[in-house]
């Protein structure tokens, strides 16, 4: 099975962020967690689809037919020392805990997509849903209600991967495993970043790229990205992911790929006023990740 393709964004908190003591269902999945990321991107699926081809159709995966939430225990586990820091920045103790969260982060999509779809997809949604606007939106508002925390632990985007988030990572520890190809579930290529890292660089960014281009476009992202990095643990882990992106891009493309340098790089030509070399290498990375984005418009 293809994975979705998919990148994501995630944030590994200590154990100890999600109370004291923490929740006992929590605490028995982290100590039986065995989901791998490629595995995890696979049982988001299987819970979308398992909703949708329900009887009667579930609004939102994860939860059964009247709204209230099935029992969760997915999570992602990472130890600290798969954190690399070069500042120094205190990650843990672990385990550091990420919690897929599927039924909220759909009903997250889910108010997004109703305050932002076309009209005509819009009234499409809504009637083969058989129900009310205002009842898919208290639904979705329940299901955020009922996260213990005011975020949730993964953002993630189809098809590409938003260019300001390149800006949280340290180029240098990029994890590429190529495995035996696009099919391997092994495939991969993330990076991993302490919390007091990420923050710092995203406000640094945030800071250079409205100076000089304004507060929209990467500006907003990157403040919508610092705003939800604040609702976390100091101590937590940051994980940008290519997700099932893998699949797409060939050996000779993924291991040359330079994105996160590149973005970097614009980022000092920012500071230098170097605007040939900006649009230079901005020029690059458009034409590598629309050529994926547009793959999007032939599925």
């Amino acid at each position: 099975m293809l994975r979705p393709f998919v990148a994501y964004l995630r944030v590994y908190e200590p154990l100890s962020a999600f109370g004291d003591p923490p929740p006992a269902g929590l605490r028995k999945a982290v100590e039986q967690a065995q989901l791998s990321r490629a595995a995890a991107a696979e049982r988001e699926q299987l819970m979308w689809l398992k909703s949708q081809t329900a009887s009667p159709v579930r609004l939102l995966p994860g939860e059964l037919p009247g709204g209230r939430a099935l029992p969760s225990s997915d999570v992602l586990v990472l130890d600290p020392a798969e954190v690399p820091t070069d500042t120094g920045a205190k990650v843990g103790p672990g385990p550091l805990v990420c919690p897929l969260e599927v039924r909220a982060r759909s009903a997250a999509a889910l108010v997004s997509f109703l305050g932002d779809a076309h009209p005509s997809l819009h009234a499409a949604v809504i009637d083969s849903t058989g129900v009310s606007e205002e009842k898919l939106k208290a639904r979705a508002s329940s299901a955020l209600g009922d996260l213990p925390q005011a975020a949730v632990h993964v953002l993630s985007t189809t098809w590409t991967v938003p260019l300001p988030w390149f800006a949280l990572v340290d180029p240098k520890h990029r994890r590429l495993n190529l495995g035996s190809g696009p099919d391997d579930p092994e495939r991969e290529v993330s990076w991993r970043v302490a919390m007091g890292d990420a923050t710092q660089r995203v406000a640094e960014a945030r800071e250079l790229v409205e100076e000089t281009l304004g507060d929209s476009g990467p500006a907003r992202i990157l403040a919508e990205t610092a705003r939800w990095l604040t609702n976390f643990d100091p101590a937590s882990a940051v994980e940008l992911d290519y997700g099932g992106l893998v699949q797409l891009i060939a050996d000779p493309v993924l291991e040359s790929d330079t994105s996160a340098e590149e973005v970097h790089s614009i980022m000092d030509a920012l500071r230098s006023g170097d605007v040939e070399q900006i649009a230079e290498l901005f020029t690059d990375l458009r034409d590598y990740w629309s050529e994926l984005a547009a793959r999007e418009h032939f599925n």
